[in-house]
């Protein structure tokens, strides 16, 4: 059993489908990388230049986390109305429509002049980026075999890394000590979706994609919708988004300023730190996709080599938790980026384990939890934000958030039913 890329591919077809399939795996999946980190530069900008952007517009930190929270909220309803459009709509017109929309009210964020308008920004943000996963997941479930998709998914995952590693080293070149000249970064990331579009439609084409559809059509019988969304693993599987998306939401946005107001490390120094921080996340994601790809072809179940995982990413998140303890510098460096590449690499063994539902709802099923996670990381920011303004600390959100994924595994162990049979489908 082979590490190629041609194990990935969806099982039953043809020799010449199959071939012809992983050339496309190949195109395809970059472009979904590259979309996810054109979705993580536009989303990322903001928590690159928090600080700045807080005293400029004289943000509290509970405005703050009111801006990350509007994003969430957004992204919630974002997910919901994408999840299902993208089970009844061509993903190859979608997409693009999507990244044009979010791209446009990035740029526009670069014009904000207060509070509120910044508010409005973030909330029609994550409306818009919502309909990145939907697409990207029903993209990749219809691909990538079982024992896959852990592995592509982590491509998929990996290209938030991609753009968030980017995002800081683009903004510590275009920012200056003048007020206001962390505009342009937003303007310059939201102009880079045009960029994308094209090339999508240069060079996929439709039949790429409606291929792995009518392969998908044939091995399910039609059933009401609701009835095979509504199980007992979509409730095990919300448990554990609320776990790793809370956690991953507040790291992403609250990092550069616990590293510059708590720890007391410079603008210059956060920008690097956490594009290095980015870059070791992506080595988690990808490393948690190929340790799953590799226990399962070595034997292990597809829930027991997905589950450990998890288990081994939360423990790394767990380190998080540590924080208040540790003085400033390299220790404490360290085991934030070891925490980081835990919290990233939590995300596509998630979305393996909800391509398991059902093939001709994934968009539905990434919808309706991605509603209520998100609205729960939308609480979970004010709540971060309003410990930090009455404590003048962020140690009891850092503690709380660090072990949070450690409930996502045991959800897993306990509450995810086993594998009834080993499948490559």
């Amino acid at each position: 059993m082979g590490w190629s890329i041609m194990g990935w591919v969806t099982a039953g077809a043809g020799d010449e489908v199959q071939g012809r399939l992983s050339k496309q795996v190949v195109v395809i999946c970059l472009f979904l990388l590259f979309a996810s980190a054109i979705n993580y530069m536009d989303r990322q900008t903001l928590a690159s230049v928090a600080t700045r952007i807080t005293n400029e517009l004289n943000l509290s930190e509970k405005q703050y986390g009111a801006v990350e929270a509007s994003f969430g909220w957004g992204f919630a309803l974002g997910s919901l109305v994408f999840g299902f459009l993208v089970d009844s709509l061509p993903v190859r017109w979608m997409y693009p429509a999507a990244i044009l929309l979010w791209s446009t009210v990035g740029f526009l964020t670069g014009f904000v002049r207060g509070y509120d308008d910044l508010l409005i920004c973030r909330g029609l943000l994550g409306f818009f980026e919502a309909a990145h996963w939907p697409c990207g997941l029903k993209t990749t479930q219809a691909l990538l075999t079982s024992r896959g998709r852990g592995l592509g998914n982590s491509v998929l995952q990996s290209g938030t890394s991609v753009g968030a590693f980017a995002t800081p080293l683009l903004m510590l070149w275009l920012l200056t000590p003048e007020p206001g000249s962390w505009r342009i970064g937003f303007q310059a990331i939201g102009a880079a979706g045009v960029v994308w579009i094209a090339l999508w439609f240069a060079l996929v084409r439709a039949s790429d994609l409606r291929a792995s559809q009518k392969q998908e059509s044939v091995t399910e019988k039609p059933i009401a919708w609701w009835r095979e969304v509504f199980c007992w693993k979509l409730f095990v599987l919300l448990l554990v988004l609320l776990a790793i998306n809370t956690t991953w939401q507040i790291l992403r946005a609250w990092l550069p300023k616990v590293l510059q107001q708590q720890i007391g490390y410079s603008e210059n120094e956060t920008l690097i730190f956490t594009s290095v921080w980015y870059l070791v996340t992506d080595i988690g994601c990808l490393g948690a996709g190929a340790m799953a790809f590799g226990l399962a072809s070595r034997g292990w179940s597809i829930k027991g080599s997905r589950t450990a995982t998890v288990a081994l990413c939360s423990l790394a998140c767990a380190l998080v938790a540590c924080v208040p303890w540790i003085p400033k510098g390299p220790m404490l460096l360290g085991i934030l980026l070891i925490a980081g590449a835990g919290a990233l690499g939590l995300f596509p063994m998630y979305y393996a384990f909800s391509q398991d539902i059902s093939r001709s709802h994934q968009g539905k099923v990434t919808g309706i939890t991605g509603i209520l996670a998100w609205a729960f990381s939308g609480v979970a920011q004010m709540a971060f934000g309003s410990s930090a303004d009455a404590t003048q600390s962020f140690n009891t959100g850092l503690i709380i958030v660090g072990l949070l994924p450690l409930f996502a595994t045991l959800s897993l162990v306990f509450f995810w039913p086993g594998d009834r049979y080993e499948s490559t489908s």
